[in-house]
């Protein structure tokens, strides 16, 4: 029945900081509604929805989130300069190893790059890699896990 995650959505301090980050990714503002303080982009072609919420000022700004964007392993082994070029730094991943190529989950097997927004959401891009899971927690650079597996 379930067949994918049609839309998330994410609370920012400032609207228009947080639309001018997304559109940076290339990412096309769908709808804003001024009076609630929401915007609304579409992803890909089955338009995925990603809705930015603005949380009150004074108010407590509640956790941050994490959710990723599927790209192709060409771009995602481009992603660390694409994202340089439009003053994004990419971040550590959640396993302490730096920035300098895309890493691979192998239990997957999915190689990512990470990086944050304005307010401090954690973002990832994503590809799914050909082969066959491998049982660890090791997490390793794409270019190790070419040599190491491929």
């Amino acid at each position: 029945m379930i067949k994918s995650i049609y839309e998330t959505h994410l609370e920012v301090k400032n609207l228009e900081e947080s639309i001018m980050f997304y559109e940076k990714l290339g990412i096309k503002l769908a709808h804003k509604i001024e009076k609630r303080r929401v915007a609304f982009f579409f992803i890909g072609e089955d338009k995925q929805m990603l809705g930015l919420w603005e949380v009150e000022k004074g108010k407590e700004f509640h956790h941050k989130g994490h959710f990723a964007f599927g790209v192709s392993l060409h771009e995602l082994e481009n992603s660390i300069e694409w994202l340089k070029e439009r003053g994004i730094k990419p971040t550590e991943n959640f396993f302490g190893l730096n920035p300098i190529e895309p890493v691979v989950h192998t239990w997957m097997p999915a190689a990512s790059v990470y990086f944050r927004d304005p307010d401090g959401n954690s973002l990832e891009f994503i590809t799914l890699l050909d082969g066959e899971p491998i049982e660890t927690n090791e997490v390793l650079y794409l270019s190790e896990w070419k040599v190491k597996y491929s």
